[in-house]
């Protein structure tokens, strides 16, 4: 519902900050479908979450963030939950 009060604006880019949060995996399902959908048809879309696992299967690039500042970018292709946790935190991940 939110998603399609936004889309009344005809945004170029949507801030989705943890859009999957405590909700059933039908309904991520959904949000993932919606995302791809926008995402063809041209609006940039900074998709924000703590699950890796999420992230690398939605995102077309991934920015890591540690301490308020992007300490990398990764291609989701050839990346691990690892990686990510590895510049998030800025230490080595065994």
């Amino acid at each position: 519902m939110v998603v399609g009060k936004w889309l009344l604006t005809r945004p170029k880019i949507l801030i989705m900050n943890e859009p999957t949060r405590g909700i059933d995996v039908g309904a991520k399902l959904e949000i993932y479908n919606i995302v791809n959908t926008l995402a063809q048809r041209g609006i940039g879309i900074i998709f924000i979450s703590s699950e890796f696992s999420e992230i690398l299967g939605i995102a077309h690039r991934v920015l890591v963030m540690s301490e308020g500042r992007i300490t990398t970018e990764l291609d989701p292709e050839n990346s691990t939950e690892e990686d990510i946790l590895k510049f998030a935190t800025r230490k080595k991940v065994s």
